[in-house]
């Protein structure tokens, strides 16, 4: 009998896919070269073609707050269940949240 192998993509066959039209396409230079500040509250949304400084897939649509940086990583704090988690990732697999304004009804 032979094992089955669990390496660190195991069972991401849709989850880390692009789509049609943006197969082979390297990540824009704005996300790549973006400057978060500790206290910055970013997406994690791996890009399947960058493998370098890769979060593991769980994390994957999850929210954090930066916390530092690490060489050209950056610390991302965020909750997996109650349990406070610092990932490991690089600006590619990083998203900038945006800040909805309030809109007053009178």
């Amino acid at each position: 009998m032979v094992k089955e192998s669990r390496g660190t993509r195991h069972g991401t066959r849709k989850l880390l896919r692009k789509s049609v039209r943006e197969r082979g396409a390297i990540p824009p230079l704005s996300l790549v070269l973006h400057e978060y500040k500790v206290g910055d509250r970013v997406h994690i949304k791996i890009n399947p073609s960058v493998h370098s400084g890769m979060p593991h897939k769980r994390y994957h649509g999850m929210t954090g707050a930066v916390i530092g940086k690490r060489g050209s990583c950056y610390l991302v704090e965020t909750f997996l269940g109650d349990k406070r988690k610092v990932i490991i990732a690089r600006p590619e697999h990083l998203r900038p949240m945006e800040v909805q304004q309030a809109t007053s009804t009178s």
